[in-house]
């Protein structure tokens, strides 16, 4: 469950060579440089994996989810083409990346800002399974494994822990129930936490005193086994430099 967070984590996504979605046609060779030039960092990489997006793309989200209920056959035979693709993708970059990687990162959105987008059962019945694959799929090659969901996923992050994740990240924090308070209250020790300082909010309209005051807050509800990054994928273009500074400030003071 230790994070090995004394080295900065790099992400290293494997893509498709020409845009040619068959696996026998991927090609590795820029990433795994990437890799190997990234120096002594803890490096998150491997496919995407976003197969919920995915089917939300193909079937469009309403009728994804209306089609859950009129034609579960439908869906989980699509879902089971896509995850196959991903699966087999995975197989072969982790065989040539071997200990170039240390954690596997992948991504599925599985919440709104109130609540996750479907119903547990329906997570349960045409997510969970081949989410449980993928988790495995990581451990099997000697990868923790990072999954990356925005919104609020309270309500499943108890399964996700079951089905052998080891750090959760971005953590919304004002999507409901996913505040740091909440979260320590009913997963620390757990699981691993990476992100939690609010980026809806605090980073672009807050002061530097105010971001390194929720950076030592949220350190000590969620740490040790916590690495502060934004609660969002990345740093937003409204986020001005001097609050960006003022985290990894915070952050670094935090930790010693």
């Amino acid at each position: 469950m230790q994070m090995q967070s004394q080295r900065e984590p790099k992400f290293y996504v494997a893509t498709t060579s020409g845009g040619v979605l068959g696996p026998e046609y991927l090609n590795f060779d820029s990433c795994l440089q990437d890799l190997r030039d990234a120096g002594d960092v803890y490096r998150l990489s491997g496919f995407w994996t976003c197969f919920y997006h995915d089917m939300a793309n193909l079937f469009g989200m309403e009728e994804y989810f209306v089609k859950m209920y009129t034609h579960p056959q439908v869906v989980q035979a699509a879902t089971d083409r896509v995850c196959e693709f991903y699966y087999e993708a995975n197989e072969r970059f982790f065989r040539v990346a071997g200990d170039l990687v240390d954690g596997y990162f992948f991504g599925n959105d599985f919440g709104t800002q109130l609540g996750l987008i479907c119903g547990p059962a329906q997570f349960d019945e045409f997510i969970l399974p081949w989410f449980r694959r993928f988790t495995e799929q990581g451990h099997r090659h000697g990868h923790q494994v990072v999954l990356h969901s925005c919104g609020s996923i309270h309500a499943v992050i108890g399964r996700l822990i079951d089905a052998g994740v080891n750090c959760l990240h971005p953590l919304q924090a004002k999507a409901a129930n996913m505040d740091a308070d909440t979260l320590a209250r009913d997963f620390k020790g757990k699981i691993a936490f990476m992100g939690g300082i609010d980026a809806q909010d605090l980073l672009p309209k807050g002061t530097p005193e105010q971001i390194k005051a929720e950076v030592r807050r949220v350190r000590a509800r969620l740490g040790p086994n916590l690495i502060i990054s934004p609660s969002h994928e990345a740093v937003l273009p409204d986020v001005p430099p001097a609050n960006v500074a003022a985290m990894a400030e915070a952050a670094a003071e935090s930790a010693c």
